[in-house]
């Protein structure tokens, strides 16, 4: 069984799952059918052994690993989360009463 270090996707265990999908697509057979194994000996999320499985079919049916370093985040992994909220007076919602108090005049509030 290969370890985690020698995965051909560093840190392949702290991916996102969107982000890893992306990812497989540089990998070329050798290089996905070890990753197969590693997750179907270790998470066997559905989700990656089924994106895999497909990948690897198109790789066998002729399919050419995309350019790319797998090393390198892909575009849509999602950015780290933010220190802080980007919410302005622009972008708030309407006030919402509190629900022991409601208000008479709105029909979705309780009387």
């Amino acid at each position: 069984m290969t370890e985690h270090d020698q995965l051909p996707l560093p840190d392949y265990d702290h991916l996102p799952v969107d982000g890893l999908i992306s990812r497989i697509r540089t990998l070329d057979a050798t290089g996905l059918q070890t990753l197969l194994d590693y997750e179907k000996a270790h998470a066997n999320r559905l989700k990656v052994v089924m994106a895999m499985g497909n990948r690897l079919k198109s790789l066998h049916e002729g399919a050419q690993p995309s350019g790319g370093d797998p090393a390198a985040a892909a575009a849509d992994d999602p950015a780290p989360a933010s220190s802080g909220s980007k919410v302005s007076e622009a972008t708030t919602g309407p006030a919402i009463n509190p629900p022991s108090q409601g208000d008479p005049t709105n029909p979705a509030q309780p009387r």
